[in-house]
């Protein structure tokens, strides 16, 4: 009986899990621009494809090499809030790392919750 228990509570543990990406609502479309030595800018647009409010979203971009891993990263604040069919725009800056031969894009962090009107 404590087995079966178990084996319950962690199947909605990994439904509920939350940073599913496979669950995120969002589409995100992005150019790289890397004009600077220094820096390589990414801008961007995130679209809130679901059903509900998506509140203080952040998204991280990457800069990865030939094999895929991370080289260097970027975090930046979109928006307090995205409503459903909506969309917001971002702008993250990358440190240039020289092995770097892609960039992606995801969002990182967010939560589902009411907009408020002022």
């Amino acid at each position: 009986m404590n087995a079966r228990f178990a084996v319950i509570v962690m199947a909605l543990l990994a439904l509920f899990a939350p940073g599913a990406s496979a669950q995120d609502p969002f589409r995100v479309t992005h150019s790289v621009d890397k004009s600077n030595s220094a820096q390589t800018r990414i801008t961007g647009t995130v679209s809130n494809e679901g059903r509900l409010d998506a509140v203080d979203v952040y998204v991280t971009a990457e800069a990865i090499d030939g094999s895929g891993k991370t080289v260097a990263r970027g975090i930046s604040f979109v928006s307090p809030g995205i409503a459903p069919g909506r969309s917001a725009s971002f702008t993250v800056s990358v440190p240039v790392v020289p092995n770097a031969t892609g960039y992606r894009v995801r969002v990182s962090g967010f939560r589902f919750g009411g907009l408020q009107s002022p």
